[in-house]
């Protein structure tokens, strides 16, 4: 049991080590520029013209639609390539 947990625990950290690499700016998940008025989501190349609506949540449900539909899609891409 020992040797499961350790492992495990193993596993969590190196998956997390893969996910959190550096500061670098090209690994940004989100940026904010204010001066731009303007939000950027790297992971979808979602840009949204009113930063101020984002924080304040009203423009923030725009980014989930649009990860969701990402999500989707590539979840679909899988099973057609798993189908092949």
């Amino acid at each position: 049991m020992d040797i499961k947990l350790t492992k495990d625990v193993a596993d969590r950290r190196a998956t997390r080590r893969s996910l959190v690499r550096t500061a670098d700016r090209s690994e940004k998940i989100r940026t904010y520029n204010y001066a731009q008025d303007r939000v950027t989501d790297h992971r979808i190349g979602l840009s949204l013209m009113n930063l101020t609506s984002f924080l304040e949540g009203d423009g923030l449900q725009d980014f989930l639609d649009a990860l969701r539909r990402n999500w989707q899609e590539e979840m679909m891409e899988e099973i057609v390539e798993e189908s092949e």
